[in-house]
């Protein structure tokens, strides 16, 4: 099953949240991973290689 791209939107608001102090660091970075963090930051080292082509 595919995951959807990473929304950069998304990610920032997570982190965001985090700097306001409402939600703790723990789950902020698992919002962050399950939200496509990862994959991102992968696209940004290797457009080419992270797009599978």
């Amino acid at each position: 099953m595919d995951r959807p791209a990473p929304d950069p939107e998304k990610l920032l608001s997570q982190w965001e949240e985090w700097e306001r102090g409402e939600t703790p660091p723990g789950k902020v970075l698992a919002n962050l991973k399950t939200s496509g963090m990862p994959d991102l930051l992968r696209s940004l080292i290797d457009p080419v290689g992270a797009s599978g082509s």
